[in-house]
């Protein structure tokens, strides 16, 4: 039978045989703690399945990845597990009308965030488990049918360490040193849950009386290890859970159906959060040890709103494979800032949506592994790949669209009926397309047609044609342009909206017109006779999905006066345009450089403010000519700490400034200054240099030579926590040493004893753009080492080696070469890992094409 990897056809062929009656999962923990003997730690998992066969005397298989099965047994005939296990399925033959299977397994605990994860906090001893299973890691820890669409009810049973808790999706009760929790509702495999480990726990209570009297109670939880707690700001997560619940029980008119709410808050977490129901888990940096900015606030609201928003879209309703993932994460993402807009103090999430989470649907939508939003997937290593920009922030993206084309009412009135209809069951594209048709009385076809099964971003231009006089427009044209790889010219409906300088020198819009743009060229009508504009914002209000582009004079607006733009939406709408086209070699890198050293100082908005230092750092690091790199970084960094000086103290724009300084240090003078500011011989007006900025302003001393072991380790005495352990072990990468390299190269390539968190740690350590000599001989490491890497690490590791290690700063065209001697050699590689080298190549040679720009700008 076929290894780990489960395929489309087998999913369906499997669901088409068998429904599930239910689980009984007793799982047996006690092995978490004490002395394993130098062993690999595994537990006990019995688990007892009770399921139908609509074709009696048919075979089939269950899902189980294990080190060992003690036993099986399938309608109380014993199986020998040495004939019908392989490592990761359980054949089942000779199967009866109802059955019943029972599986005794020694499982293992993982080091690397998927199935049961075990981590020891350094800080004192004590031990976390969490599980993460999404899109099919519960075969690690039960067996089962591991697929969405094979949905049933659960009881789980865990024995635990004495003075631990634990939790699940269900209530759960301490009785003769077992936890037993109460049935779930039919639920998918991926979405159960355990908690387990002395975590630190916090209650609260949500109520609501709905209109017919009906009063519906919910238990809220949040936990995290013992060593945040007292970081851990519980009252304001229970704040927006509360205002989310209330949000969208008044928009989806069924109650939240999974009893309590529990909010896991988890150590070495490779994902922002999953939505278990009762009981979802979180990555812990969501708890913030340090001064953070309201972006990180509203960016942790807008997980818990998404993750909240999962309770329908994905539990209730659930996806019937993998191809129609958007049905719960595009959803899921759009509605995270929707119920942050209308629920909770952050009423500016939509310009952190336009400029932050769109950018990574741009980036991904010019990937060569673009993809239609129902996407075709083959199997679960495509699945895993598959949760990325197109499916979250493109389809929310147009979902946005989507609302403004069927209207808020019938879009919500649509999610209602879908609720309704597909409780606890499973659903395809059509079924949502059904009712959204019912609601809005459009024909939801052709737009899913275009939206949804196509791929690729279009770009669309203002072409702006004056009266003779020059101060009234003739005719203002739209022009919608596609890749010739995606050539599909979309309905969008968009706002145009015309802006010029007011008296005062602010730049404001004066008019504004929506509009359908189908075609090649739309007029817009009614813009005609309309005063000469200094600047045309097509998809003002960022109703579509497009690349913005400018005609020559709004360009040259927005190169003097971008900054007095009042509106911080448009701001931020220019601002992305901007960098799309630095990304699109259109717009020198330095050109971007001196915009943000020129008018990012002025941007009200910190989540843009932040997202601009980002992107500076990327223009010079990858886009820029090497020629100029030294002097941009210079020109960043002078820049940075004027900012830095200029800013209020105390606020947060200051923290964003410092934070950005740190990261373009590199001259000595500057390097002195940050070095100054750890050990106190210097400060800055209402700067707190906290534990979390230490680390932040260590890293480039690191980087740079000016910090080494002994500092390092200094450092991690004073913050001696999980924390502190990773961010001391990517400085201890980051040093400009080639002995320093080839051991986090062994330690990451070579050995599979760093966990999850050290991994990506040490990778972010050893990938140093001012070191591009001292990891150059890498690159050759690189290609011979990743296809073994793919087959000997986990899914998520193999991610992670891949995409990091990836030498992206030996941006010369040798390097290009090698990517493409390589997938040439590797054609018969497996499809998941030829995806990941084709994205880095095509993120490189768009980085080499920058580069000619931006030289070209400079001779």
């Amino acid at each position: 039978m076929p290894g780990e990897n489960l395929s489309r056809d087998e999913a369906r062929e499997r669901a088409a045989l068998l429904s599930v009656d239910g689980y009984e999962v007793s799982l047996d923990l006690r092995s978490a703690v004490g002395d394993a003997g130098g062993e690999p730690r595994t537990f006990r998992s019995v688990t007892t399945i009770r399921f139908r066969c609509n074709e009696p005397g048919a075979s089939s298989f269950a899902d189980l990845v294990a080190p060992s099965v003690t036993s099986v047994s399938l309608n109380g005939r014993d199986l020998d597990p040495g004939e019908v296990f392989d490592g990761s399925r359980i054949l089942l033959e000779d199967l009866a009308a109802e059955n019943e299977l029972v599986v005794d397994a020694q499982c293992a605990y993982s080091r690397t965030g998927e199935g049961l994860h075990r981590f020891v906090d350094p800080e004192d001893g004590e031990v976390y488990l969490y599980t993460q299973y999404e899109p099919a890691d519960a075969r690690r820890v039960f067996a089962n049918f591991e697929q969405p669409d094979l949905k049933a009810p659960y009881r789980f049973e865990v024995r635990a360490p004495e003075g631990w808790t634990v939790w699940s999706n269900g209530t759960g009760e301490l009785a003769d040193g077992v936890w037993r929790f109460a049935e779930t509702k039919p639920i998918s495999t991926y979405i159960t849950c355990v908690v387990a480990g002395p975590y630190h726990y916090v209650t609260d209570t949500y109520t609501r009386t709905f209109e017919d009297g009906t009063k519906l109670e919910i238990p809220l939880g949040a936990m995290c290890r013992k060593g945040l707690a007292p970081h851990f700001d519980a009252d304001d997560v229970f704040l927006v859970t509360k205002q989310g619940l209330d949000f969208f029980h008044d928009h989806f008119d069924y109650p939240y159906p999974f009893g309590k709410y529990d909010q896991a808050f988890v150590p070495e977490y490779n994902l922002g959060a999953m939505e278990n129901p009762g009981l979802v888990t979180f990555r812990e940096e969501y708890i913030f040890r340090g001064k953070v900015t309201q972006a990180s606030y509203e960016a942790r609201a807008n997980v818990i709103l998404h993750e909240m928003a999962h309770m329908w879209f994905g539990d209730l309703v659930t996806m019937e494979w993998w191809d129609d993932l958007w049905l719960k994460e595009s959803f899921a993402d759009f509605m995270g800032t929707f119920a942050n807009v209308g629920a909770t103090r952050f009423k500016d999430a939509w310009i952190t949506f336009a400029n932050r989470r769109k950018a990574w649907a741009y980036r991904a939508d010019q990937l060569p592994s673009t993809h239609p939003i129902t996407a075709d997937i083959r199997d679960l290593e495509d699945a895993k790949l598959n949760f990325d920009g197109i499916t979250y922030a493109k389809g929310a993206s147009v979902l946005k669209q989507l609302v403004a084309y069927v209207g808020q009412d019938a879009f919500l009135e649509g999610s209602r009926r879908y609720f309704k209809r597909n409780a606890y069951g499973n659903t395809r594209l059509g079924d949502l397309l059904s009712v959204l048709a019912e609601t809005s009385g459009r024909d939801m076809t052709a737009w899913a047609a275009s939206w949804l099964q196509t791929a690729g971003v279009n770009s669309l231009t203002p072409q702006v044609l004056l009266d003779t006089e020059g101060g009234r427009i003739a005719e203002l044209a739209i022009l919608q342009e596609a890749p010739e790889s995606h050539p599909e010219l979309r309905p969008h409906r968009i706002a145009v909206g015309l802006y010029r300088r007011t008296p005062e020198g602010a730049v404001e819009r004066y008019a504004r017109v929506e509009t359908d743009v189908h075609e090649p060229r739309t007029v817009v009508a009614e813009l005609a006779g309309a005063e000469a504009p200094e600047l045309v914002l097509v998809n003002d209000d960022d109703l579509t999905y497009c690349k913005v582009r400018f005609d020559e004079t709004s360009l040259v607006t927005l190169r003097s006066h971008l900054g007095a733009l009042t509106d911080p939406l448009a701001r931020a709408l220019c601002w992305s345009a901007l960098w799309n086209m630095t990304r699109d070699a259109l717009l020198p890198a330095r050109d971007f450089v001196d915009l943000v050293l020129r008018f990012a100082g002025r941007e009200s908005d910190i989540g843009v403010l932040q997202m601009l230092h980002a992107w500076a750092n990327s223009a010079l690091t990858h886009y820029a000519a090497p020629d100029w790199r030294e002097t941009g970084g210079e020109l960043l960094a002078e820049g940075a700490l004027r900012e830095l000086r200029e800013a209020e103290p105390g606020s947060e724009h200051q923290l964003a400034w410092a934070r950005f300084f740190a990261s373009v240090a590199s001259a000595e003078p500057d390097l002195k200054l940050l070095a100054d500011l750890l050990d106190g011989t210097v400060e800055i007006d209402g700067l707190e240099v906290d534990q979390e900025l230490r680390w932040a302003f260590l890293e480039p001393l690191a980087a740079h030579g000016a910090a080494d072991e002994s500092v390092l380790a200094a450092e991690l005495v004073r913050d001696d926590t999980a924390s502190g352990k990773r961010h001391q072990v990517r400085c201890l990468a980051a040093r400009p040493s080639a002995p320093v390299k080839a051991q986090a190269w062994a330690q990451v390539v070579e050995s599979d004893a760093l966990s999850n968190a050290l991994v990506e740690a040490t990778i972010s350590g050893f990938q140093q753009p001012s070191q591009r000599e001292l990891t150059a001989p890498y690159a050759q490491l690189y290609f011979a080492a990743i296809e073994r890497v793919w087959r000997e690490r986990s899914i998520q590791i193999g991610m992670d080696v891949v995409r990091g290690l990836f030498p992206a700063y030996q941006d010369r065209p040798e390097t290009l070469d090698a990517t493409d001697a390589w997938l040439e050699a590797h054609r018969d590689a497996a499809p998941a890992l030829r995806r990941l080298v084709l994205e880095a190549r095509d993120d490189l040679a768009r980085a080499l094409r920058a580069q000619e720009c931006d030289a070209a700008a400079g001779r």
